[in-house]
């Protein structure tokens, strides 16, 4: 059973930065899809960000894009999410997902969940 757990998150002004991670334990598969997501009190969780852990394939939703870089260190079997620029309508909890191969789909299709990590971002 996969366990994935997040840090990072925090209160910070417009502008600032933080940078999210994402421990994985009990991992069986080789290769899995690593994927960011963030929900705000009142919308529908957001996939923004996605990586492939063996691969260099990545993706970035449109607002993320040129402010947040996802990365994997797999050594220490743990997926990174570094937010600069950071925006008020960035406030959200932020989740990690997994699940096994190379496919990154969006958010029923993921059998592995962390619990989140609080991001407030004031203007």
């Amino acid at each position: 059973q996969v366990q994935l757990v997040e840090s990072g998150g925090g209160s910070v002004q417009a502008g600032g930065s933080l940078r999210l991670s994402c421990a994985a334990s009990g991992a069986t598969y080789n290769t899995y899809c690593v994927a960011w997501f963030r929900q705000a009190p009142g919308k529908e969780r957001e996939r923004i960000a996605t990586i492939v852990t063996r691969g260099i394939n990545t993706f970035y939703t449109d607002s993320v894009k040129g402010r947040f870089t996802i990365s994997v260190d797999n050594v220490k079997n743990t997926v990174y999410l570094q937010m600069n620029s950071l925006k008020p309508e960035d406030t959200a909890m932020y989740y990690c997902a997994a699940r096994g191969g190379t496919y990154c789909p969006g958010p029923p299709d993921y059998p592995y969940w962390g619990r989140g990590t609080q991001v407030t971002v004031s203007s």
